[in-house]
């Protein structure tokens, strides 16, 4: 079985990193990528386990790898839908020959929730070459998993 690993980077992320952190039960090991933060962030961070590496500049992208097989990359003020958890769980037992995978993001804004159309490249495996700053680049080919992830605007 492949080993999950959630990736987030950090910057002062103590007001919604644990409401993050909370839904990553799926996931076998929590990395946080820290960016100088002053807040409680780290603390947080450690309550729930999750593994820090301060970042550096310069520092290579793939110095957080350790034992990762597969990174599910999210934001501090995201997390994830219990469907989705349920899919993970489902792809972690059963993987497929699909280089990555793909999701719907639901965006929370004044007026309720809203639903973009195109499906976000955020599971993939460790040795990805292809980044955006510290998410993914969208993979046209990435396979879609059932659920969302939730990003929140307020904490």
């Amino acid at each position: 079985m492949s080993k999950l690993t959630a990736l987030l980077h950090t910057h002062n992320d103590g007001l919604r990193l644990g409401r993050c952190l909370e839904t990553l039960y799926p996931c076998d090991e929590l990395v946080i990528v820290d960016h100088g933060s002053s807040d409680a962030t780290l603390h947080i961070a450690r309550a729930y386990g999750a593994r820090i590496v301060m970042a550096h500049a310069g520092r290579s992208r793939h110095f957080a790898i350790g034992e990762a097989s597969w990174f599910l990359c999210l934001q501090a003020r995201e997390s994830i839908s219990e469907a989705l958890a349920a899919s993970l769980y489902e792809w972690k037992s059963e993987r497929n020959g699909a280089r990555a995978f793909s999701m719907l993001v639901r965006e929370e804004a004044a007026g309720g929730w809203l639903e973009n159309r195109e499906a976000e490249t955020r599971l993939v495996p460790a040795n990805w070459q292809r980044w955006n700053g510290f998410l993914p680049m969208h993979e046209a080919s990435a396979c879609a998993l059932q659920g969302e992830i939730l990003r929140f605007s307020v904490p």
